[in-house]
């Protein structure tokens, strides 16, 4: 990737999908390119290239994972089974390894866990054990402990075990026998449902929502990407064993602490995500808007999407990209409306114009 393609901050952006054309909202003070910027954008390119080796047909998807890890947020997919969720995690958790000799060695790369309705939390967080020899206990950990932990069928477990994420997912550390113990600064889940089989599960309550930052409904891929899938399986069975592509831990950590200090979101983007907020909490339609948190945790994940784009700014495609991904489990509509991105493009539409024409000015 060229270094000079993320500086290029006075090129016009131009979005397929609406009549919309905007100039880089930071056009008056543009921002540097810095060698690290340069570096954690090519880290982004790195974990890309490595998921869709393995992963076809399901570039979206995977471009929202990337941006959730480097955002620090989780992602909740809605998919049936042998629609690929389980490579994409296992190919996103091993495409990321660590050469610290001094990390924890309880904590790995991918883990999974299975949830049914006979789990109990300590199956996910751990538990003490008593060893004979030292005659005293010891803490096991459970699979919650690894870079990358693939939640699924996570509303097939009981509340109590679901609870049992929330600290996990919201404060990176899981207390068992009054012992807090931390996860890895890594911490990252992709959770998994199953949209059509609803018979003995648990719908996830609010609080538990929350702490996705996307939710994403997956549908069947394309003809061509399925007939891909059957003509290459042999070959990317076999690569993943012999040439796979990694990206180190602290990269990506640093990657994550470059892009949110370098690139940059104009008060013009946050004054329209404010305005977009009220706009539905006004609407006679939503029962209950987003809460101000939502448009925080929706900050660091703007500056990943422009990343991922090689641009230094945040702009309104990666506006239009993502808020309808962080809103659509946020906002509970009134009974009787249930065309939520009707809702979400009539509440936007007048806030992205502004956004549009202030950057032209």
């Amino acid at each position: 990737m060229p270094s000079d393609s993320i500086a290029e901050v006075a090129d016009p952006i131009k979005d397929e999908d609406t009549n919309l054309s905007a100039t880089p909202v930071n056009t008056l003070e543009p921002a540097t390119t810095s060698s690290k910027l340069v570096q954690a954008v090519t880290v982004l390119d790195t974990l890309m290239t490595c998921v869709k080796r393995q992963v076809l047909g399901r570039d979206d998807v995977i471009e929202l994972a990337i941006i959730a890890l480097i955002a620090d947020g989780h992602v909740l997919l809605e998919d049936f089974p042998g629609s690929g969720k389980t490579t994409l995690a296992k190919a996103l958790g091993e495409a990321i390894v660590s050469d610290d000799t001094t990390a924890d060695e309880f904590i790995l790369p991918f883990r999974r866990i299975q949830f049914t309705p006979d789990l109990l939390p300590s199956d996910v967080t751990g538990v003490p054990v008593f060893d004979s020899n030292s005659n005293a206990f010891h803490f096991r950990h459970g699979p919650i402990f690894a870079h990358l932990v693939l939640a699924d069928e996570i509303n097939r477990t009981s509340p109590k075990v679901q609870s049992a994420m929330l600290e996990a997912m919201g404060e990176k550390q899981v207390t068992v026998d009054n012992v807090t113990y931390p996860l890895d600064s890594l911490f990252f889940v992709i959770a998994t449902q199953n949209p059509l089989d609803l018979i003995g599960t648990y719908p996830l309550p609010t609080p538990q929502l929350d702490r996705f930052l996307f939710k994403v409904t997956m549908d069947h891929i394309d003809r061509d990407s399925e007939l891909d899938v059957l003509e290459t399986y042999k070959e990317r069975r076999d690569q993943a064993d012999t040439e796979k592509i990694t990206v180190n831990r602290d990269e990506v950590l640093a990657a994550r602490k470059t892009i949110d200090e370098e690139v940059v979101v104009s008060t013009a983007v946050k004054t329209a995500l404010v305005d977009i907020s009220r706009n539905l909490r006004d609407d006679d339609r939503v029962l209950q808007g987003n809460s101000t948190r939502s448009m925080v945790l929706l900050m660091p994940a703007l500056q990943a999407c422009a990343a991922l784009r090689h641009r230094s700014y945040v702009s309104a495609e990666d506006i239009e990209l993502l808020l309808p991904r962080v809103l659509g489990h946020r906002i509970e509509l009134a009974p009787g409306v249930s065309d939520f991105e009707k809702v979400l493009a009539e509440s936007m539409r007048k806030p992205m114009e502004v956004l549009a024409r202030g950057t032209l000015n």
